[in-house]
């Protein structure tokens, strides 16, 4: 090695002693302010919990002073709420004896009060049974009478009605169906010839006269036919089932009845009567 190299040397070493040097001091410096800063941080802590534990024991003081004085209330008022208990427990003792024997004396009243109600009920029955085998004895004597007249009413009964004519003002038996008709046909009075119409028809003769629908209405069983008699028309506009329509006709002028006893959709039946007369006949 050469005398140059060796200044170079010298100098390079020198440069590093000094850096560690520095860093050698600047980690001292470091380490003295942390410690520092711990001592204090320490230091002010501990100051701040020791005032924290002297707040906390004087508040466990008062807390417990707080607990004495309500403790001691408590028990004012434990020994008044038992002398009061005590006075309120013979109060409704004797209340109970008073209510108990109010009690006693309302139930053997009412007790007295059905009793009398009770015997004026079966007071009242044994009246009631008397007067109903009075009844009874009365109802078995009418019961025959009842059936007797029953007997007559059921062998003369006629299913007629009575209906008022539309041009004499009178009443007049009228059938409304097929078996009342047979029945009005037995009597006798008056000739009687069942029809059946039909809408569109031409018309349709029947003894004298001849008979023509119109129209029919079903949903409220009114139906308009025309009546030729004597080479007149007469129209029966809007007329009811079982609804007697009666018309004049003939020399004699004599009346004429037509009922219509249904009424169906552009159909009718029915039947026209006519009086007693010999040489009517009926025709198609």
């Amino acid at each position: 090695m050469n005398s140059l190299e060796v200044e170079k040397q010298i100098p390079a070493e020198k440069m590093d002693t000094d850096k560690q040097r520095f860093v050698r001091y600047a980690l001292l410096i470091f380490a003295v302010s942390y410690v520092t800063v711990s001592l204090y941080f320490i230091f002010d802590t501990r100051s701040s919990l020791a005032s924290l534990a002297a707040a906390e024991k004087v508040a466990i003081a008062n807390l417990q002073q707080r607990q004495a004085a309500t403790q001691d209330d408590l028990k004012v008022s434990n020994q008044a709420l038992s002398q009061q208990l005590g006075i309120t427990e013979r109060g409704l003792q004797a209340s109970n004896a008073g209510t108990n024997a109010q009690l006693r004396e309302n139930q053997r009243a009412f007790e007295r009060r059905l009793q009398d109600q009770q015997n004026q009920q079966n007071l009242a029955v044994d009246q009631v049974s008397s007067e109903v085998a009075s009844v009874q004895t009365e109802l078995s004597g009418a019961k025959k009478d009842i059936a007797t007249t029953r007997t007559d009413l059921e062998s003369t009964k006629v299913k007629l009605d009575h209906a008022i004519g539309d041009l004499t003002g009178q009443g007049s038996l009228i059938a409304r169906t097929r078996e009342e008709l047979e029945e009005l046909k037995h009597r006798g009075d008056r000739n009687y010839y069942e029809f059946t119409l039909n809408k569109g028809d031409h018309p349709t003769q029947l003894s004298t006269v001849s008979l023509q629908l119109k129209k029919a209405d079903a949903k409220k069983g009114k139906f308009t036919l025309t009546v030729l008699a004597d080479d007149r028309v007469v129209e029966k506009k809007d007329r009811g089932v079982a609804e007697p329509l009666q018309f004049y006709t003939g020399r004699n002028r004599q009346l004429y009845e037509v009922v219509i006893f249904t009424v169906d959709k552009n159909k009718v039946t029915g039947y026209l009567s006519t009086p007693k007369t010999p040489g009517l006949t009926a025709m198609r």
